[in-house]
């Protein structure tokens, strides 16, 4: 794969239609699993016995409609191509299958692709797919639920942190400083937020989410960061709403934006600040 980039790339991106697959599983489960133990430990703590059936996990449990219960045959599992030859549809009890399978599969296979071409078959390419599929279940899990859980923005910041010290995209230093500022930043502009109108205008897993962000990409990040989650929010948001016929009252995640956003910022390596200077410099 290093003297052939394409063949490196192509495995790249069917090994990301496989992680996709499996992130679905993450997505769709994870907070309900979540949800679950929260209760099981609340009713512990009360003294209480009356144990829910614990719903279906990550890992073990194989897959199956969530309408008829249907355990779904390897042939079934294929991504993409089972989609496409079960129509979209349960092949049991004929229920629509949802869009969100074959399109986290697709997003997850082009991006593994991406990282591939931009880094190479290299140590960096197998840590920037660790990252994005994080991103991926991360910002997954927030547009179904709007809430983004410490079990995937933690270990992310965690990894980024230990991955800078051997330096491979930023320093110990910037990403040190990128995390605290990440955090620091949207945790002030929720505070201010708050100050002013009484109401929380955002969730603690986005303050964690910008700080992982700032680990793997540096503190010079930030800035570009806020600026593209703001814009491509924007953009996204006045669509889904007036799409929707919402107002805008209506609560909108904002983590799969920052998702984006650092994702963009991650691979490119572009600073906006610095592209204003310069070009504030020629004109």
């Amino acid at each position: 794969m290093l003297a052939n980039p394409g063949a490196a790339i192509t495995a790249a991106l069917v090994f990301g239609l496989l992680v996709g697959s499996f992130l679905n599983v993450v997505i769709l489960r994870l907070p309900a699993r979540l949800e679950w133990q929260w209760k099981q430990d609340a009713l512990e703590l009360l003294g209480q016995t009356a144990y829910e059936p614990a719903p279906p996990g990550v890992v073990v449990e194989s897959s199956h409609c969530p309408k008829c219960g249907h355990k779904l045959a390897p042939w079934e599992n294929l991504p993409l191509v089972s989609f496409l030859l079960l129509r979209g549809r349960c092949r049991a009890c004929k229920t629509p299958i949802s869009w969100q399978y074959p399109l986290v599969e697709l997003m997850t296979g082009l991006l593994f692709a991406a990282c591939v071409w931009r880094f190479g078959a290299t140590n960096e390419a197998f840590m920037a797919l660790v990252f994005t599929g994080v991103l991926i279940a991360a910002a997954g899990v927030d547009l179904r639920t709007t809430w983004l859980p410490d079990q995937l923005t933690l270990p992310l910041l965690w990894i980024g942190l230990l991955v800078s010290t051997i330096t491979m995209y930023v320093d110990p230093v910037s990403a040190i400083f990128g995390a605290a500022a990440g955090y620091l930043s949207l945790w002030l502009v929720y505070q201010g937020f708050k100050l002013a109108t009484g109401k929380e205008g955002m969730g603690f897993g986005d303050f964690k989410l910008l700080a992982a962000l700032g680990a793997w990409c540096g503190l010079k990040a930030i800035l570009s960061i806020l600026l593209i989650s703001s814009l491509v929010g924007a953009i996204i948001g006045s669509i889904f709403l007036l799409v929707r016929g919402k107002d805008r009252s209506t609560q909108l995640p904002f983590g799969p934006y920052l998702a984006i956003a650092g994702w963009i910022v991650f691979v490119s390596h572009v600073d906006l600040l610095d592209l204003y200077v310069r070009w504030t410099l020629r004109h």
